[in-house]
């Protein structure tokens, strides 16, 4: 059985620290370069390598590398941000609230419990001041909207998954490219937030559910889909995904997903699967 070990890294991977990896290797191809962020060696067998200073390594099978469904979470993934953090902040409960948020992640509270507790602090917050925050906080990462459209392209489905709200979903959503979200609903009275969500909760279970629906949906299995988050709630659909990527993650999500991405941006995802600059799509 065939690998690739792939070298990525967000400010660039040279040819020299291409070659240093290399020189680690035993019966190991010729470096390939996918793109300026990223560079490719195959290997006969999984081996394993030092990593270069602020340069992503990891080893993934040539078999089925190629993916069909990307699913992905929203918060600290597809943005650089928490939008219930940011809300918080307009109801001036910021610090209290992204403690809880960062315990949920952690896996050490329980995600819906969590949830209900931050969204009662919202209560009181309009929709224009979350449009605000959305306009003025809410941004892609890095390499996000290359990511999906790049996706797209190549036929795969693509769908965002957020423990977050649909109010900031949508948007990003539409401005990512994804086929298709789902996310938590705030629930207002007349244009004021109730500090409420519907049930049932978006979380762990409901990210796991929705990539099985896809999965029957468009006649996959598990090895066809590559899963990106950061969080505990993410760790189901990261475990049953034949590619599940961990970014910028907690130590929770470190220990089951099979790549980790720490210094590298999201193309590295079309990296992994052998994808090249020369096919992204904007």
């Amino acid at each position: 059985m065939a690998f690739f070990l792939v070298m990525t890294s967000a400010t660039g991977v040279t040819d020299p620290v291409a070659a240093s990896v290399h020189q680690q290797l035993s019966g190991a191809g010729t470096p390939r370069r996918l793109a300026e962020t990223a560079v490719e060696i195959q290997l006969p067998e999984i081996q394993s390598v030092t990593a270069p200073d602020g340069i992503d390594v990891n080893v993934v099978p040539a078999a089925n590398r190629r993916k069909s469904l990307l699913i992905a979470d929203m918060d600290s993934t597809i943005i650089p941000v928490e939008c219930i953090d940011e809300l918080a902040d307009f109801a001036g409960r910021k610090s209290e609230v992204s403690a809880i948020t960062e315990r949920a992640m952690r896996g050490e509270l329980d995600f819906e419990e969590a949830l209900h507790s931050r969204v009662a602090t919202l209560k009181g917050v309009t929709r224009a001041q979350i449009e605000q925050c959305r306009r003025e906080r809410v941004s892609l990462n890095p390499g996000a909207r290359t990511l999906v459209s790049t996706m797209n392209a190549l036929g795969a489905f693509t769908a965002l998954v957020s423990g977050g709200f649909t109010v900031f979903t949508g948007p990003v959503s539409q401005e990512a490219g994804f086929q298709m979200n789902r996310a938590n609903q705030l629930l207002f009275d007349s244009d004021v937030l109730s500090g409420k969500v519907a049930i049932p909760i978006c979380g762990a279970d409901t990210k796991l559910e929705t990539l099985e629906s896809l999965l029957r949906e468009h006649d996959l299995t598990g090895d066809d889909v590559i899963a990106v988050g950061d969080g505990a709630n993410d760790a189901p659909m990261i475990g049953r995904a034949g590619l599940g990527v961990a970014y910028k993650a907690r130590p929770v999500l470190r220990r089951i997903a099979k790549a980790q991405l720490d210094h590298s941006d999201l193309t590295a995802l079309l990296s992994l699967q052998g994808i090249t600059s020369a096919q992204y799509a904007d």
